[in-house]
């Protein structure tokens, strides 16, 4: 790890404990966005193949771009959006007044996990144009 990204992680942990967030959490949640950072590259998919859900049963299958194949794999997804809405619930527990939103952004060019506070987004308006106001976990 070079000095910048050291920099970058202890201003991001910084932050989040300064939201409140424990030292174990920042790490938790860092964790939860590398996941969901690389399931969505899967789901975008390489020339080996992609991710995709059955819309029947909605579990995850790799699929083969060579031959269409399809293989069942581990549904990382799902048990990070749980750990995340554990800590954001515990947060909240915590903290009280401070109401925090998670929000995950599937492009797998950016960051996947924002965690937004109060005033982040405009009352009414969607997450999704204002993400980027909140704090990027990375």
């Amino acid at each position: 790890m070079t000095r910048k990204e050291h920099e970058r992680r202890e201003r991001l942990q910084q932050t989040l404990q300064s939201l409140g967030f424990t030292a174990d959490e920042v790490d938790k949640l860092r964790r939860i966005s590398n996941t969901l950072h690389r399931w969505h590259e899967r789901e975008c998919g390489d020339d080996r193949g992609w991710i995709e859900r059955d819309e029947t049963t909605n579990k995850p299958y790799w699929v083969s771009a060579h031959n269409n194949r399809r293989w069942p794999v581990t549904d990382r997804e799902t048990g990070a959006h749980n750990r995340l809405r554990r800590i954001i619930a515990d947060h909240g527990m915590r903290e009280g007044n401070k109401k925090l939103r998670a929000y995950i952004q599937s492009d797998p060019r950016g960051a996947a996990l924002y965690i937004l506070r109060p005033g982040d987004v405009p009352d009414g308006c969607d997450a999704g144009s204002y993400y980027s106001r909140g704090v990027c976990v990375y």
